[in-house]
C-alpha cells in the first residue's frame, strides 16, 4: 500500500504516499485537542450568608446524649432528630483529641429509642463511650 510503481518497474512513483501526511495530521490533532481549555459550566450564584455566630453544639471536652420517657433524644440538653444527632456523632468523632460520650437513658425509657440511639452511636465509630445515671440502681440487684 505505501508503495506502487509504474508500469514498469524504472518508471518514477505516481502516487503520492499519504502514510506520512495521515500521521502528521493525526499527532495535530491531538496537540490541538490536548490544548483546548476545559470548558466548565458553572453558575456562579452568591449565597447569602448567616449572620449569626452559633455555638458549636459538640463540645470539644464530653458531650451527653438523654433520652427522655418519652423516647426523645436529647444532646447536651436540646432535643435532637436522628438525621442531627448522626452529624454531631460523626463531627464529635472526627475530633482529636475525642471527647467522652455520655450516654443517660431515662429509667422509664422505651428500650427500642435506647437501642436505636446505641445503633447510631456504634455506626459513628464512637471510641469514648460512658453510661451514666446507672449507679443510683446497684443496690437494686
Amino acid at each position: 500500500m505505501a508503495m506502487s510503481g509504474g508500469k514498469e518497474d524504472g518508471d518514477p512513483m505516481m502516487e503520492m504516499n499519504m502514510t506520512p501526511l495521515i500521521d502528521v495530521l493525526l499527532v495535530l490533532l491531538i496537540m490541538f485537542i490536548i490544548t483546548i481549555p476545559i470548558q466548565t459550566h458553572a453558575v456562579k450564584v452568591d449565597l447569602p450568608q448567616n449572620s449569626q455566630n452559633k455555638p458549636n453544639p459538640v463540645n470539644a471536652e464530653k458531650n451527653k446524649i438523654t433520652i427522655n420517657a418519652a423516647g426523645e433524644v436529647a444532646w447536651n440538653g436540646a432535643p435532637v432528630t436522628e438525621v442531627t444527632l448522626r452529624q454531631y456523632l460523626d463531627q464529635s468523632a472526627s475530633m482529636n483529641p475525642e471527647p467522652e460520650l455520655h450516654f443517660q437513658p431515662a429509667p422509664d425509657a422505651r428500650y427500642e429509642a435506647v437501642d436505636r440511639t446505641l445503633a447510631q452511636i456504634k455506626r459513628s465509630a464512637i471510641t469514648k463511650l460512658g453510661f451514666i445515671g446507672n449507679e443510683q440502681y446497684r443496690n437494686d440487684f
